[in-house]
């Protein structure tokens, strides 16, 4: 199933996985549908910027390329182009990809579970209808992907063709979600943090996209990255510096311990009420 995925790439000159086949059989037979299984949504900033969406179905990611990214509102309609299958490995990833197919940053913008709401996902793809409730950090409640070229594109249509529909819930409304929160949930930094992380002089002289407005927004998160990393690298002499000698143990004085419990030291899911202001993560 990811014959595509790794003909598109170099896996020598790409940092992106290139798939475990021992994994995604594992995967596949381990799923419980019924009980969730893995989406997340990557903000990728290519020769255009695009949000690819992403659900977990049979040991791989399913994935559609949505230009203008999900809306939470149910009148808006946004368009989905379907793409090769990803391996779930690919659902972590977050960097640069240096050149060659999808050169540009990847932002992992959200993640979480998503379920089906038909007993038969197969079927509802091979209809080109398919429902489903997401719990993210920033997308949540019913969605559904319907696909508009045609049956596998007959009728005329493109198969790949399809639109990304936010249901009536509680958690749609006509906030715009990839303004209110654009930050990565892996990192909590923005495109700049993340090539900044890696090497942005490399692409000062050739960068991915030229020109347009992906052009443009890609010259000015070199030129701030390239000040975040020169920012950092003019203040790391600053920690070469001898730290204060240890005191005695009797100079020492041992500072009172806090009390944690087990339930406040594990990890607890958002609530609905916080979840706006975790968004912005």
């Amino acid at each position: 199933m990811l014959e595509k995925y790794k003909q598109k790439r170099n896996f020598s000159s790409t940092p992106e996985p290139a798939g475990d086949v021992k994994l995604a059989a594992e995967r596949a037979k381990s799923a419980k549908p019924d009980q969730g299984l893995f989406f997340c949504v990557q903000k990728h900033l290519a020769s255009h910027l695009h949000y690819d969406f992403r659900l977990e179905y049979h040991g791989v990611l399913l994935s559609w390329a949505v230009p203008k990214g999900p809306s939470l509102d149910p009148k808006t309609k946004r368009l989905a182009m379907h793409v090769e299958d990803h391996p779930v490995e690919y659902g972590t990833f977050e960097g640069v990809i240096p050149s060659g197919y999808g050169a540009g940053i990847v932002m992992l913008w959200d993640q979480g579970t998503w379920k089906p709401e038909a007993s038969d996902v197969d079927a509802a793809l091979k209809k080109g209808d398919l429902k489903f409730t997401l719990d993210g950090y920033k997308l949540k409640g019913s969605w559904v992907l319907v696909r508009t070229g045609g049956r596998y594109g007959s009728r005329g249509g493109d198969a790949r063709s399809w639109l990304l529909i936010k249901h009536k819930d509680d958690w749609a409304g006509d906030l715009d979600i990839t303004e209110f929160a654009p930050l990565s949930v892996k990192s909590e930094g923005d495109f700049e943090d993340i090539l900044a992380a890696d090497n942005p002089d490399v692409w000062i002289s050739h960068r991915p996209a030229e020109g347009g407005e992906a052009g443009a927004m890609l010259a000015k998160i070199i030129e701030r990255a390239a000040a975040l990393k020169a920012g950092r690298a003019a203040a790391a002499p600053r920690a070469t510096r001898p730290a204060p000698a240890a005191k005695t143990p009797r100079q020492a004085k041992t500072p009172a311990l806090k009390k944690t419990s087990a339930k406040s030291a594990t990890s607890v899911k958002p609530s609905r009420k916080t979840t706006a202001k975790k968004a912005r993560a």
